[in-house]
């Protein structure tokens, strides 16, 4: 295998906010606030009640007598919390679960969290655990009046929880209350900055929304100057082995010299182009895995063969890659497919996330196909192949087909996962603006 190279997305070292309070101070309300006021995508919240303990069957019952102690930081699961807030720190796929108040118990379900630029975590005991203020990288602490939680709390419980008012009382008085001088009023001492009156308190919203865009533009100059790095390594290198490029029979040639002729008409450029994903796509399949296998022929021959020993799915980079959809199908009818959204963002030129939806288990696939039909830079192909590596696709199993690429771009990305394939139609200029899709697609 090849020299690895570092590369950090966009989404790595995520910058993770505790926001904490008493039970009723508007922690939701103050993390809401904060992200409508940035109106930037890629910020997440996560309340930490997601994170209840199950209950065995006694506490069970308690739980439903109103009688199980909820407010104090051994009824929260923090190895779990920890865990989870690492793998986003890092950049991978978190598994959140599911907690059912009116149920008191943790639901099979879980809720994905990937790619947050900022992440918000809320909730009373946000600033309780070393572990979790280590990876903080701003503290909060909401403050507010003890009538206006509890009325907040009741209001809350009944309407969102199927409580009623006389087991939210007796939990007031019975646990949150004393609690909330014993474990919450505490972690004042952690917190950079206190918030009180909540979402009335633009000030306090406006400096938090203010530090956290200074911090996504520092993270995106580094993005940047992190591409431009790997640019200029893959510039001195020649075309990487990974990399296989079709051989230019006269037939190949042929279908190149239409695909690049502005003058060949739209009908006629989707058939050729259809005609030359499809061997791009045969060229891929000839990496699967196969095994020994006999056969008898309708003359009752034996014919000594090969079959495919695992399947083989798709992930089609939008928009461009839906010009490869049929051609895919021409050669693997029955292909599960998945979708990435990426875009460039047209200010910073740094290419952002906006949309996933992988095939299920695509980490047991056999082989994982990226389909984009233009890769320049590289930069759009290092997040897709990143996306994929985080949801468990081991690098071996990933080849890129693309129709036309550049050296510089190509080495980028296997200087980066030099255990991938890319599958290239025609080598091209790495500055060449993408024009396929538009040709292909007709607008």
């Amino acid at each position: 295998m090849e020299s690895r190279i570092h590369y950090s997305p966009p989404w790595g070292n995520a910058s993770i906010i505790g926001v904490a309070g008493s039970s009723g101070s508007g922690k939701t309300s103050l993390a809401l606030a904060i992200v409508a006021s940035l109106n930037l995508p890629w910020v997440v919240i996560m309340s930490m009640d997601s994170f209840y303990k199950p209950l065995t069957p006694e506490q069970s019952r308690a739980a439903f007598r109103n009688e199980f102690d909820f407010d104090s930081p051994a009824a929260i699961d923090f190895d779990v919390l920890v865990d989870r807030l690492r793998d986003i720190k890092n950049g991978k796929v978190a598994e959140i679960p599911v907690y059912s108040f009116e149920k008191h118990a943790r639901l099979e379900q879980t809720t994905t969290i990937y790619s947050p630029h900022v992440l918000i975590l809320e909730g009373i005991f946000a600033l309780h655990d070393q572990r979790v203020l280590d990876m903080l990288d701003l503290k909060i602490f909401a403050e507010a009046d003890a009538d206006l939680c509890l009325s907040r709390r009741l209001v809350r419980d009944v309407k969102e929880r199927g409580r009623d008012i006389e087991g939210c009382i007796k939990q007031w008085f019975s646990f949150v209350k004393p609690n909330y001088y014993k474990y919450v009023a505490p972690q004042r001492e952690s917190a950079d900055l206190i918030v009180p009156r909540g979402i009335e308190n633009r000030v306090a919203i406006d400096m938090v929304s203010s530090q956290i865009r200074t911090t996504l533009a520092l993270k995106s100059s580094e993005h940047q100057a992190e591409l431009t790095r790997l640019g200029k390594i893959a510039e001195s290198t020649p075309l990487s082995k990974n990399a296989m490029v079709l051989e230019n029979t006269p037939q190949v040639k042929a279908m190149h010299t239409l695909l690049m002729d502005p003058s060949t008409d739209r009908e006629e450029f989707i058939f050729y182009f259809d005609r030359i994903v499809s061997l791009c796509v045969s060229t891929a399949l000839d990496m699967m895995p196969f095994e020994a296998k006999e056969v008898t022929t309708p003359h009752d021959y034996t014919y000594s063969g090969l079959t495919r020993t695992a399947e083989v799915c798709a992930v089609v980079v939008l928009r461009g890659g839906s010009a490869f959809e049929t051609g895919l199908r021409r050669t693997i009818p029955d292909c599960r497919t998945g979708r990435i959204l990426i875009q460039t963002n047209y200010r910073t030129g740094e290419p952002e996330l906006h949309f996933r939806a992988l095939p299920a288990n695509i980490a047991e696939q056999g082989m994982v196909l990226v389909l984009d039909p233009q890769m320049s830079s590289g930069a759009a192909a290092l997040m897709a192949v990143k996306v994929l590596v985080d949801h468990g696709v081991s690098e071996d199993k990933i080849v890129f087909v693309t129709y036309l690429a550049g050296r510089v771009g190509v080495n980028r990305v296997l200087s980066v996962f030099p255990g991938m394939r890319c599958v290239v139609a025609r080598m091209g200029d790495d500055m060449e603006n993408r024009w396929v899709e538009t040709r292909y697609l007709g607008c």
